[in-house]
């Protein structure tokens, strides 16, 4: 009777996309790039028909009005459900797709010659693989290549907007176009000084106090000048990296040796769609390059010595890896990306950032190492609402592995008002928050949220070569150095018996307005600028709130 009723079931499923052969559903997101539409990209050629793209069908929320109706209120302390997250599990029942529209849209991909390769209903996605032919038919797009307008490669693309023969809408279709390449935000002193044409010396106009080779800095060093202390060392906190390209745990082995530290920390490389964990640089073309995946590691353990683990989720499109961060056991609660990219639609991650919120997840977003965000200079992810952008400083600390003693803007932090036009936030609505002294928007999403050291001072190993020291920067230091911080906050929230403390900017952004609490918990960074915008009193575009304070774990854990 089983089998009876899942062969039923599996008719019924494929009988449904059947009948909505006979009207193509509309994708609820955008896809195609201006460049094609406007033909600022040339066209070339059709695609073989014969080669093979990997795709990623990303389902609607079922209840994305509710969904926002349980964010405001699992965030608000007056509430009864403050701060009683969900379970991916819990999520799926109440938001996610059901069963049956899962296995419909499994149907579906099947039906036109597409294989299942990965995804989950709880990840709100389904993972295909197929010939271009099979894709053209099954989206009623052309697949062509084209000139990339800006950058000297041939990119592909679908020529229309994708629809579907479903009886329901799909959100997203991850894979239909390469315009963007992501890049790590991760600089290196001796290139941004040839492009300027200065000497790499001038970019560090000051003697650096690290602990590391040449006084660079080591994640350690981190930890001192904002922590301070011993007690907490994220012991019980999974913290996840979101990474395009894999790793050579070589690599971290080596820096361990150097720095003369032991590494106690489990670390898992984790494919998330089929994308190789390796990483083997060898000085050939096309190598792999893991500068920005090794510093997230030593960053975020620098910061959290005693996690109970670090996942590096590595994939090849942006839905799969945030996908399986929202999924996997154990959940990585507090997670950085160091990555940018633009992408096909500023709305494609919402309902993901959305549910990591609504699971206590809080993701930290690098803000970028190219001064004011503009639409040459892509923000993304950064300004996505629910994310916590992290710009960047330039830190002195007291002495090697001593306290924290002054900090300044640092000259290439990214920050300012959303290209992509993001709507502004309501905890950046609140009175006192945008002025006229830090020239925020009071339309559009502004970043970033908060910051940390990120000038040319660190101590790095890479590419199975010799490391170096104070040659590579970027705010790619200070989101991973930011999650693990807030690894010690959620330390310390289960040692007092609460639940993590989720996404943070909904807590700083009130708690700072009061000018004791925020003397207590940030260093203000006041002085230095980049580009258009000037550290100043208080939250500005360059900064945002600063750098933390231990007190700032103590106030978030009472929360």
């Amino acid at each position: 009777m089983r089998k009876a009723a899942r062969f039923t079931l599996a008719i019924a499923a494929v009988m449904s996309v059947m009948t909505a052969a006979s009207f193509a559903q509309s994708v609820l997101t955008h896809h195609v790039r201006d460049a094609v539409t406007n033909g600022d990209a040339l066209y070339i050629e059709r695609m073989n028909s014969s080669e093979t793209l990997q795709l990623d069908l990303v389902l609607p929320l079922r209840d994305a009005a509710g969904l926002k109706q349980f964010l405001a209120d699992v965030y608000n302390p007056k509430s009864s459900v403050y701060h009683q997250f969900l379970t991916p599990a819990e999520f799926t029942e109440r938001f996610g797709p059901t069963q049956q529209d899962y296995d419909t849209v499994l149907q579906f991909a099947k039906s036109y010659g597409l294989e299942v390769t990965g995804g989950s209903r709880d990840g709100m996605e389904v993972q295909v693989k197929g010939s271009v032919g099979a894709i053209e038919t099954a989206f009623h797009v052309s697949m062509s290549n084209y000139l990339h307008p800006t950058e000297d490669r041939v990119f592909y693309s679908a020529d229309r907007e994708p629809t579907v023969d479903l009886p329901f809408n799909l959100w997203h279709i991850s894979g239909l176009n390469n315009f963007s390449v992501p890049k790590p935000r991760v600089q290196r002193r001796s290139d941004v000084a040839a492009a300027r044409g200065v000497q790499a010396e001038s970019l560090v106009s000051h003697a650096t106090t690290g602990s590391g080779q040449s006084a660079s800095f080591l994640g350690s060093d981190m930890r001192a000048a904002y922590y301070g202390g011993t007690a907490l060392t994220g012991a019980g906190q999974n913290l996840g990296l979101f990474e395009f390209e894999g790793t050579d745990l070589t690599d971290l082995t080596t820096y361990f040796k150097n720095a003369k530290q032991t590494n106690n920390v489990p670390v898992t490389l984790l494919s998330t769609d089929g994308t190789s964990t390796s990483c083997v640089y060898t000085r050939r073309g096309g190598d792999c390059d893991d500068t920005e995946q090794t510093l997230d590691m030593t960053q975020a353990i620098g910061m959290a010595p005693g996690l109970a683990s670090l996942v590096v989720y590595i994939g090849s499109t942006d839905t799969a890896i945030i996908s399986a961060m929202t999924t996997h056991s154990p959940l990585p609660t507090t997670i950085g990306c160091s990555w940018g990219w633009t992408p096909d639609d500023p709305s494609t991650l919402n309902p993901y950032w959305e549910k990591m919120a609504a699971q206590g997840q809080n993701f930290f977003a690098a803000s970028g190492d190219d001064s004011t965000w503009s639409s040459r200079n892509e923000a993304w992810p950064a300004d996505a609402a629910y994310v916590t952008s992290v710009g960047g400083t330039d830190l002195t600390t007291a002495s090697a592995g001593g306290a924290w003693k002054t900090e300044t803007a640092w000259a290439d932090s990214g920050g300012g008002i959303s290209p992509d036009k993001i709507a502004i936030p309501a905890w950046q609505k609140l009175s006192g928050v945008i002025t006229s002294t830090n020239k925020g928007s009071t339309t559009y999403r502004n970043g970033p949220d908060v910051s940390a050291n990120a000038n040319f001072t660190f101590y790095v190993c890479a590419d199975q070569t010799t490391c170096t020291a104070n040659e590579y920067g970027g705010t790619s230091f200070a989101a991973p150095m930011w999650a693990g911080f807030i690894a010690l906050v959620n330390q310390q929230r289960a040692a007092n018996g609460k639940s993590t403390i989720g996404f943070i900017n909904l807590d700083i952004y009130p708690e700072n307005l009061t000018a004791a609490t925020y003397s207590a918990d940030f260093h203000d960074i006041t002085s230095g600028k980049s580009g258009s915008y000037s550290a100043v009193t208080g939250y500005d575009l360059v900064t945002g709130w600063g750098s933390p304070k231990a007190a700032l774990i103590t106030e978030l854990a009472a929360q």
